[in-house]
């Protein structure tokens, strides 16, 4: 049967996918470059050059399809594995499917699924960062601390969404989940682990906006009780350039013992093409405070990309990150998130990277 593509926005809850009708697609991607890392938090720590996997984009295996059910009414998957091409082995801690999968229904009420899920948080900040949240020079290396990845929420299991038609390049996108951390415990009350997240988006020709809510409600007995982000942002394409910014407000409250810490950042990015070429330039800052301390980390980045075809291409990234007043138990000082490229802790991150390498999709 001949594919037909449709339509959908699912806030990249799906990476951007598209779906075929009535048929299976195998996808993927294989990226594979040089990374060094250099000037240490801690004295003593020597500069690092390793081969590395998934710099610029995790590498996947997924199957992703449609069926017909008729009357407008589609059902879809997705089953999407990452791996590291360096060793074989699977990323996102063993996981089978550990990028996301789920299975759903789509018509003219909108879009609902169920699975594990990319939120909405990360799905818009991964989609207006010039660096699209890989290499050395992705928005999240100064977010602040990692904090289980609760402070910049990827994926969350368990979870249903569901996002509605677009309306002149208006939708709104909704999720939740009851397992932000671990499944529910036996007694811990009625909002143990609970995530609630919104994001409605405008897009329009050359504009891209959006807000978004996310809040973790954690276990009755945990240190923390809740987990609060609101963020606001989007893109502005002006043909020969396009221009990307964002601002997130965090808010982590203890359960007394502890003070309350909050966490702002902001970005200014741009994407700069040229034929096959494109140019790629952010500045990211945060900013922690907590029990009266304050502290600082700002990074600028800089990148290149070459396409090579269609499906493959060839890139270059270097950034540079500056821890103000000491703090660095506040603020999280790396060069890179990504499961292949961790710091020693987020106390001995390196500030600086330079990385490249070639991805190639299918």
């Amino acid at each position: 049967m001949q594919k037909k593509l449709i339509a959908l926005a699912v806030a990249a809850l799906a990476s951007g996918a598209a779906f075929a009708q009535s048929n299976v697609q195998i996808y993927g991607s294989i990226d594979m470059g040089f990374s060094h890392r250099g000037d240490a938090i801690e004295d003593g720590i020597k500069s690092q050059n390793a081969i590395d996997s998934g710099i610029s984009a995790g590498n996947r295996l997924g199957f992703k399809g449609t069926e017909d059910l008729g009357n407008g009414l589609k059902a879809l998957f997705t089953m999407e594995a990452g791996f590291q091409a360096d060793t074989g082995e699977h990323a996102q801690s063993g996981a089978l499917f550990g990028r996301q999968v789920f299975v759903g229904l789509t018509g003219g009420f909108g879009t609902a699924i169920a699975g594990r899920l990319y939120t909405p948080h990360y799905s818009f900040l991964s989609t207006i960062d010039p660096f699209k949240a890989g290499t050395v020079g992705r928005y999240n290396n100064t977010y602040g601390i990692d904090l289980n990845g609760l402070l910049d929420p990827v994926r969350v299991d368990n979870a249903v969404a569901y996002v509605s038609p677009s309306f002149s390049g208006f939708n709104v996108t909704a999720a939740y989940s009851n397992n932000a951390i671990g499944q529910e415990v036996e007694g811990n009350g009625k909002q143990q682990n609970r995530v609630y997240a919104i994001l409605p988006r405008y897009t329009n020709g050359p504009i891209d906006v959006a807000l978004n809510y996310h809040q973790i409600k954690m276990n009755e007995g945990s240190a923390i009780d809740d987990i609060t982000n609101w963020l606001v942002g989007g893109t502005y394409d002006f043909g020969m350039a396009k221009l990307a910014a964002f601002y997130s407000s965090n808010k982590i409250d203890y359960d007394g013992a502890t003070d309350d810490l909050k966490v702002k950042n902001w970005m200014l990015g741009v994407t700069v093409p040229f034929g096959k070429h494109a140019v790629l330039a952010s500045y990211n800052y945060s900013k922690a405070k907590q029990a009266g301390e304050d502290g600082k980390s700002k990074q600028w980045a800089l990148g290149y990309t070459y396409s090579l075809s269609k499906r493959t291409n060839i890139y270059a990234a270097y950034a540079d990150i500056s821890n103000d007043d000491g703090n660095d138990d506040l603020v999280r000082a790396s060069v890179s998130g990504d499961a292949s490229n961790k710091p020693l802790t987020d106390e001995q991150g390196y500030q600086n990277g330079f990385q490249f390498g070639v991805k190639h999709t299918f």
